[in-house]
């Protein structure tokens, strides 16, 4: 049993922590644990329990007066005394717990209802700042807020329109940065890509896709954004790879199996030039940036001098896209018109902005001004070097660090020489830069010029290397007016909001450079540095960058590591750089494309964009109105095209609407409340803005409206966790028609389903709640009293009648004890036994051996004389070894015990007539036990089993004759000790009373014999316990009080073992029977390891066991494991298969009805598995046959049979059910047969929707849906053969495999093939199947929790994504979200550098942000379509794993930290193992929205001694805790030193990061973020430090990490958790005289019905239920009470209490001694 105060590491899925261990749920233990409990007079504290000892002592009242007990409840609760598990009952405990959480419970609802109304009221605000005018807050306003035009206008609305226009007409999108246009183009090409595959089925020449691209840096990015959304093969070529050194063969090869190239402008110009590729051999042509396409420029050249020049019909399509057409001092109109003369396209663009913002928001732009700066003198570095000015390879350096004296100051100018000398590369420049001298040699240069050349550049350098660079100081002196208005603007909008990310754009590398070096210094503490630059690499100090570095540093920007990039024009034009809320020009744009694409990265709501301009410089102010006119006329000339080159969205035939008198209505009947197509939209778009973010998409509907001849239909598409998914609208005149027939549509159905109420305002947020906490309807907490069998049926069915044959099972140890006689022993029955599994007992300790049960060939035959020997051995063993004498009556005996010969070969099934010892046998008949007389020999008395006929309770086993004793002889030191005074070894033998043992008239000369006393209560099936290693056993006896068994040793000492054996034959028994019943093909190990519960579990924290039976075996804990995870994977096939057209959500809510608690809880109950379930350890009471009749010994006042009951919860009988399912499945293993699981499924789900009784049985109802059927595209064949080439698997239905990588996002009408979401729900359940599988045969000896924990890091979203990334499978999901597309691009861009940076360790992928759900989905969903695909063949699901995952799960233990990184989990560990804390609850309460039908939120907290240091808020009450946990860990680790009580929060970057309700929040980024940034400072310090001559030092407390002391946290919060436990009380109960005791023995009045027998009866509980109490008190009258208590509960036939009180009684004894 665990010991008080211990702690156990604990799983990161936690509905509730909470540490003080309440659970006293299911209650099969006589022991209950107790951490922590309120101090009442009642129970003895520490202090009076070690003044027990005294003469004198006072006991404590029972009971405290009502009026005062409810006036000290609170101090009760606080002041915590030290208890021992023993002290008090089961209810008691509950009881004080029960007012603890209660009064926590009180606390929490006072704090929420403070914090709801503060957050009420700041979103209250919120709310009316967004509607303005500060109007009231009402039903009308919200919808009419949300149904204005951001309802109207969807965001990818002109997307979809740009996409449809460029598949019909050649297009130049114009659009500003950051609105999609890359979108458009994936789109396009999809299509574009789909046609091709059709030509080429139709014998046509092949033609490949060109994506044009101005610069290399834009050519790996936009190589990138294809390559993750295309599921063609795609090239990249630009001009660093030699290609203009290839010949036609090379660039056959290059492109044979290409159908995308993506390349620079020049390449395919060259190819064109030598013919290596002709435009017929394009099918389209896309510009990037296509605004550069005018004069010589390269997009022009082409277009000129191939394009023009190539016959009509035989032109690729064109399709440009830019930010504006106009690219420099042009004119703006006329330039517009030549950019669509010269790409022969079309401008396509909005005049209306409202089709953006939602997309782009525009920033507030700001002009800063600075003051001239004009320095006098160069720095003495720059006087200095001037000299080698003139050296080639510095020339350019002196120019650049000239100006930057200029313009940035004298700090600045000397960092441009410093970047040679200070960086690790110095060597590398040095090298580069020698080459560069040297390459001049040969023309006009002479070898000496070289020499002479090189020599003074190192002279140059060994200047550079010896000056003393000073650190920079933020003034005047060192910087100039430009950088410090740059530092104040920086430093005001960081200081600010830590959060902020920003950009500062500069015309020169060398500028990003020295900038970003004097701002990653720290002096804006929340500013965190990077630099983004071009890749070129030409200047002697290489300023510039790779790609894989730009990749780099855009991700550490995304993730918030880096929020200040310092970057040239690189990040002005195509790169993917996130939203940025400041944006400053550090250095003027020149030309209005400039402007508008730097500013277009100010994408963030409320952003900034500053114009850093010099006082009174006109040029700049020219140049900044110039830029402004020209855009402002260019939108003009976008105003001005005409309609069909506008995006109108669909609101352009809106008056059309106005007139239209067939309006459709819906009223309802109730209510009155009118939906009209109008009203439809806002209806809908609030329906979906209170559902919870699913991370895709812009919680808005998306409507797809397309042409259907001279007409228009639209689908609209729901987020993925709306219960309707998509709807599709009526065909219509209009766009704007079309688009509310389909809102008008989905409304209805939401109606119909439910999700819209009465006055149609949303309904989920009061049924999701309730369907995802099916599974929590039971507790492990509630329990009640079920019949528990402690026999088996056999027994009952056998007795009545004499036996007429018997049956042998031999019983055999496989290493018997050497050192002791040993016997086999044979039981007989009238039926045959089944072959019953080894299992282990204990001989002693750490000595484990196996028990053999074989049954024998053939019967014994029965004669009457036969049988009256066999009866009479069998019950002189019960009363011999156990004090029982049972009524010889043959026909009610269940079973025969018997003595095997020693020479049975027990590995070879022999004839049971041949085994049967009957010599033995008559010997005991005929001798009821061996006489001796004072002339026996010594030897007589060796090795003999002698019992005591007094007491039932002493018997020994003697070891030889001690002539150097004599029978009066003080009894010597060390021996076991008696009860009363014993002056002699021949008083210690006797069991008289002491007047009677003075009148006894025993004979002196008798011998003393050696002997060992036996333990009766020894549990053989379980380890030694403590108690009984430290238990004498070696005493000295005399023959005369006892007399000498005639059982032979060796049979005495396997029949000492037989009750425990018998016990667990039982049990075997009992498990068969109930499999049986079941009709279950189940082994005997596997369903008595189903039915076995050996312990209780906490709740929220399975691992932590209390009230542990010991020896019971294997639990069911496992195979529930197992079989819960089978039975998700059952009932998800039988849903699908069953409804292969339902939704999503309706899967999922019908599985829940199957799988959930309360429906095996209910099926259990109906099967009565209660009956079957093990929930108690070995017990004397309960292992002695019902029948005969009991004349003598303990029980025999109460013949009656038995009726036990155990306690279990609801939860436990529903765990037995799933750990049935789990045997079922086990048992088959080998042959991979399911039937049986599946049958174990059907009986214990009990449900109309899965009646399956074998594994085939699912496939023969599945109906082939059309989707499936329907003939498959070119397009469709080719994904399959691609995926098959990623996987071995061909797939006979393409169409399948297609719906497997259809996003939800993607509209139905384009394929008319559902989304993958009914896929992935199908494959969820395969793969955690196969995880399961693989942990569970590879890891036979690990716990439930181990298995679950390490199953997550194989089925998380992070591994998935990254294993779809790895497979390649990112590249065929087809999408419609720009969102979707982002992440993915940026996931995978991530992935694989965290891959290359890991040398491809299997563990890569688990320090990297989640991945987007589209990723793990497809990768689930591919797994059901394979499924599905090869009839239900689930050796393909293990084939997948086997091949795909199973590579990176080899070694589990570098998964070991995995889920403790949680931050609910790494609390719950810090509290309970470092501080030693139980008392620390986290708590939950739902949020109302503020407004009417809002969304709903849940408000957490953590509570560590009833005071709140963390909260937090989420959708849902999982993320709600993850944020309350990691808030307590800041305070925990000292970077919080406030409670939150008020609802501070200090870290706002914690915050931002821990936002919105993804299945996986990005803790580790946190860390990783936090620690870069603790990092820096510390580097900053180190080198602040080093410069003044200071040593830094760290605080004791901090060196472990920053993690609050023990002491501190003990003062904090008054706690003294870490001090109580068993080993504080044992030290302290001894100090106080107390030897105590390990004690199995003690009642725990675990029966409610008991401890009301106690109240009535007012028997003193402490002593009838501690140990530790009686030996303090046990002196006096106190065994009195004991009596009076053991009658009662004979009476009342608490059996078990009165076998515990025969022991309770020798306490009492050995307090005397």
């Amino acid at each position: 049993m665990a010991r008080p105060g211990t702690s156990t590491p604990v799983s990161a899925e936690m509905a509730l922590v909470d540490g003080s261990q309440t659970n006293m749920a299911d209650t099969p233990s006589q022991h209950v644990e107790v951490q922590a409990l309120s101090q009442e007079t009642k129970h003895p504290t520490l202090e009076s329990v070690s003044q027990g000892s005294q003469k004198d002592h006072q006991r404590q009242p029972q009971h405290q007066p009502q009026q005062q007990q409810a006036q000290q409840e609170q101090q009760q609760l606080q002041n915590i005394s030290i208890v021992t598990d023993w002290d008090l009952s089961e209810a008691v405990i509950m009881e004080r717990f029960k007012q603890r959480h209660r009064q926590q419970a009180a606390q929490f609802n006072d704090w929420f209802t403070k914090r709801a109304e503060s957050l009420t009221k700041d979103d209250q605000k919120k709310i009316e700042e967004r509607v303005g005018n500060g109007a009231p807050i009402t039903r009308s306003a919200i919808l009419a807020g949300q149904g204005g035009k951001s309802i109207i206008h969807d965001p990818r609305e002109y997307q979809l329109e740009l996409f449809e226009r460029a598949k019909t007409q050649n297009t130049i999108a114009v659009l500003d940065t950051g609105s999609g246009k890359t979108l458009i183009a994936v789109l396009l090409l999809r299509w574009v890509l789909d046609q091709e595959l059709e030509d080429r089925a139709m014998g046509k020449a092949p033609r490949i896709a060109v994506f044009l691209v101005d610069s290399v840096t834009l050519l790996f990015q936009q190589y990138a954004v294809l390559e993750s959304n295309l599921d063609q093969k795609i090239a990249p070529f630009c001009g660093d790879m030699g290609c203009d050194l290839w010949s036609q063969q090379t660039w056959e090869e290059k492109c044979r199996d290409k159908k995308v190239v993506v390349c620079t402008a020049d390449v395919l110009h060259q190819c064109l030039l030598h013919s290596f590729i002709t435009l017929e051999q394009i099918n389209i042509l896309i510009f990037d940036e296509a605004h550069h396409a005018k004069k010589n420029h390269v997009y022009a050249r082409i277009m000129n001098d191939f394009y023009f020049e190539q016959e009509v019909g035989k032109r690729p399509r064109i399709f440009g896209m830019t930010a504006s057409p106009v690219d420099g001092k042009d004119r703006v109109l006329e330039a517009a018109r030549n950019l669509e003369l010269q790409l022969d396209s079309l401008i396509a663009t909005t005049t209306d902005m409202n089709l953006l913002r939602h997309s782009v928001h525009r920033p507030e732009e700001e002009a800063v001004y600075y003051a001239r700066y004009q320095p006098n003198t160069f720095t003495t570095l720059n006087v200095r070097l001037q000299l080698f000015g003139l050296v080639p390879p510095l020339f350019d350096l002196h120019r650049h660090a000239r100006h930057a004296h200029q313009q940035l100051g004298p700090w600045c100018a000397d960092q441009v020489w410093a970047f040679l000398v200070k960086d690790g590369d110095a060597e590398k420049h040095v090298a580069r830069m020698e080459r560069e001298i040297e390459s001049k040699m040969g023309g006009f240069r002479s070898e000496s010029w070289v020499e002479t050349t090189i020599a003074r550049m190192h002279e140059g350098l060994e200047l550079l290397k010896k000056h003393r660079f000073e650190e920079p100081e933020i003034n005047a002196t060192h910087m100039s007016p430009k950088v410090l208005q740059l530092y104040a603007r920086l430093e005001s909008a960081f200081g600010k909001d830590p959060n902020e990310k920003g950009i500062v754009f500069v015309r020169e590398r060398y500028t990003a450079r020295v900038l970003h070096d004097l701002f990653r210094r720290g002096h804006i503490p929340a500013l965190r540095a990077g630099i983004l630059l071009g890749s070129r690499k030409t200047e002697q100090a290489d300023f510039g960058v790779t790609y894989k570095q730009q990749m780099r540093t855009m991700m550490e920007f995304r993730q918030g590591l880096i929020n200040c990039l310092f970057a040239t024009s690189v990040a002005e034009e195509g790169l993917d750089i996130p939203d940025c809320g400041l944006i400053v020009r550090f250095d003027m744009y020149s030309t209005m494309i400039q402007y508008v694409q730097s500013r277009g990265r100010a994408r963030r709501e409320n952003s900034k964009y500053v114009h850093m301009m010099e006082e009174r410089n006109w040029d700049q102010e020219k140049v900044f109105h110039d830029v402004h006119l020209a855009e402002g006329l260019l939108r003009n000339y976008c105003t001005c095209l005409s309609k069909d080159r506008q995006l109108l969205g669909t609101e352009s035939d809106f008056q059309d609407l106005l007139i239209d008198d067939n309006e459709q209505v819906y009223s309802d009947p109730t209510t009155g409340a009118k939906l009209t197509f109008n009203s439809s939209l806002a209806v809908l778009a609030h329906y979906v803005s209170t559902l919870p973010d699913d991370g895709e998409g812009s919680g808005k509907p998306n409507y797809i409206i397309l042409p259907n001849g001279k007409q228009f239909q639209c689908e609209v598409i729901l987020p993925s966790n709306s219960v309707l998914r998509q709807a599709t609208g009526q065909l219509a005149s209009s766009k704007a028609r079309a688009k509310r027939s389909a809102a008008f549509t989905a409304c209805l159905r939401l109606k119909e389903m439910n999700q819209l109420d009465q006055n149609l305002l949303p309904t989920h947020q009061k049924h999701l709640p309730k369907m995802r906490n099916a599974q929590l309807a039971l507790t492990a907490k509630n329990t009640k009293p079920y019949d528990m069998r402690t026999k088996p049926r056999l027994w009952q069915e056998t007795v009545g009648r004499p036996p007429v044959g018997l049956y042998a099972t031999v019983i055999h140890l496989q290493q018997p004890d050497p050192t002791k006689p040993y016997q086999p022993l044979a039981i007989l029955t009238r039926f045959p036994l089944p072959s019953f599994p080894a299992f282990g007992i204990y001989l002693g300790v750490k000595r484990k051996t196996n028990v053999v049960c074989r049954p024998t060939m053939g019967g014994v035959a029965v004669t009457d004389a036969r049988m009256k020997a066999i009866n009479d051995f069998t019950l002189r063993i019960f009363k011999d070894l156990f004090n029982k004498t049972y009524e010889e009556d043959l026909s009610r005996m269940p079973y025969w015990l018997v003595p095997v010969k020693s020479t049975t070969r027990i590995s070879k099934a022999e004839v049971a007539e041949d085994v049967v010892d009957w010599a033995a046998i008559y010997e005991v008949q005929d001798n009821e036990f061996l006489a001796w007389n004072e002339n026996t020999p010594d030897d007589f008395f060796a090795n003999r089993f002698m019992v005591d006929p007094l007491d039932g309770g002493r018997r020994y086993f003697t070891v030889a004759v001690n002539r150097e004793m004599k029978p009066l002889d003080p009894v010597p030191t060390g021996t076991p000790a008696r009860r009363g005074q014993r002056d002699s070894i021949l008083q210690y033998t006797s069991s008289l009373y002491k007047s009677s043992r003075a009148k006894s008239m025993y004979t002196a000369e008798q011998p003393v014999i050696t002997a060992d006393l036996v333990l009766h209560r020894r549990n053989w099936l379980d380890e030694v316990t403590e108690q009984e290693m430290k238990a004498v056993t070696k005493c000295y006896i005399c023959p005369e009080p006892l007399y000498i068994s005639a059982l032979p040793t060796g049979i005495a000492v396997m029949a000492l073992m037989f009750p425990a054996i018998m016990y667990r034959l039982e049990s075997y028994l009992i498990a068969q029977e109930c499999v049986r019943d079941l009709r279950l093909d189940i082994p005997l190990d596997l369903a008595l390891e189903a039915l076995t519960k050996d312990s209780d579990n906490r709740e929220d924290v399975r691992a932590d066991q209390i009230h542990v039976e010991r020896g019971m075996g294997k639990n069911y804990e496992r195979l529930e494991l197992l079989g819960d995870c089978f039975l998700k994977m059952a009932t998800t096939i039988a849903l699908f298969t069953r409804h292969a057209r339902a939704d999503e959500y309706e899967y999922h809510v019908d599985r829940m009805l199957m799988v959930c608690n309360q429906n095996l809880f209910r099926t259990a109950v109906n099967l009565k598995l209660n009956e079957s379930i093990r929930s108690r350890g070995f017990s004397r009471r309960l292992w002695y046959p019902e029948e005969p009749k009991l004349l003598q010994g303990k029980g025999a006042k109460n013949a009656s049979k038995i009726e036990i009951k155990h306690q279990l919860s609801e939860k436990s009988l529903a765990d037995v059910g799933e750990a049935l399912i789990g045997a079922a499945l086990l048992s088959h293993h080998k042959s991979k047969n399911f039937d049986e699981a599946v049958k174990a499924v059907t009986i214990m789900v009990d449900n109309e929707n899965h009646r399956m009784t074998k594994w085939s049985d699912y496939q023969a109802l599945y109906e082939k849906p059309t989707y499936q059927t329907s003939a498959a595209t070119q397009s469709q064949i080719d994904l399959a053969r691609q995926v098959a080439e990623e996987h071995p698997y061909q797939f006979k239905w393409p169409r399948l495999v297609r719906s497997a990588f259809t996003h939800p996002s993607y509209p139905f009408a384009w394929e008319k093939i559902p989304c993958y979401q009914r896929l992935e729900f199908l494959g969820d359940a395969l793969l955690d199947m196969a995880c399961v599988n693989y942990l569970f045969y590879r890891y036979p000896e690990r716990d439930p929790q181990w298995l679950t924990e390490h199953k997550m890091a194989m089925v998380s979203n992070k591994f998935l994504g990254a294993l779809c990334v790895r497979i390649g499978f990112h590249k065929h999901i087809r999408h419609n979200g720009g969102l979707v597309e982002n992440q993915i691009r940026n996931f995978v861009a991530e992935i694989e550098l965290a891959r290359e940076a890991a040398n491809d360790a299997p563990d890569y992928w688990v320090h990297v942000k989640s991945a987007p759900k589209a990723l793990p989905d497809i990768v689930e969903a591919y797994v059901g379509a394979l499924f599905i695909d090869s009839d239900y063949n689930y050796a393909e699901v293990e084939r997948f794993f086997d091949i795909n995952m199973k590579p990176y799960f080899e070694d589990m233990s570098i998964y070991d930290t995995y889920a403790n990184n949680h931050p609910t989990t790494l609390l719950a560990n810090l509290l309970s193992i470092r501080f030693k804390c139980h008392n620390f609850r986290i708590l939950a309460q739902e949020l109302q929205p503020v407004t009417v039908g809002g969304t709903y939120q849940v408000l957490a907290a953590v509570m560590i001694h009833n005071e709140i240091v963390g909260e937090g808020r989420a959708a849902s009450a999982k993320n709600a805790k993850t944020k309350a946990s990691y808030e307590a860990l800041k305070m925990l680790e000292g970077r919080s030193g406030k409670s939150r009580g008020e609802g501070e929060h200090e870290d706002e970057e914690g915050s931002k990061i821990l936002e919105g309700d993804d299945e996986d929040l990005d803790f580790n980024l946190l860390l990783q973020k936090e620690n870069k940034k603790n990092e820096e400072k510390q580097q900053q310090q180190k080198q602040d430090d080093k410069g003044k001559g200071k040593v830094q030092s760290i605080p004791a407390e901090k060196k472990g990490g920053g993690i609050m002391s023990i002491e501190d946290f003990q003062s904090r919060f008054s706690c003294d958790c870490g001090i109580q436990g068993g080993d504080f009380l044992e030290a302290a109960l001894r100090k106080g005289g107390v030897d105590v005791v390990e004690s199995e023995w003690v009642t725990s009045g675990e029966d409610t019905t008991l401890n009301s027998v106690r109240e009535e009866e007012g028997i003193n509980q402490e002593e009838t239920t501690s140990k530790a109490i009686v030996t303090t008190y046990g002196h006096g009258g106190a065994t009195t009470d004991i009596d009076s208590w053991e009658k009662l509960c004979e009476e009342r036939k608490f059996y078990d209490e009165v076998d515990e009180l025969e022991e309770l009684r020798q306490v009492f004894v050995d307090a005397e001694e």
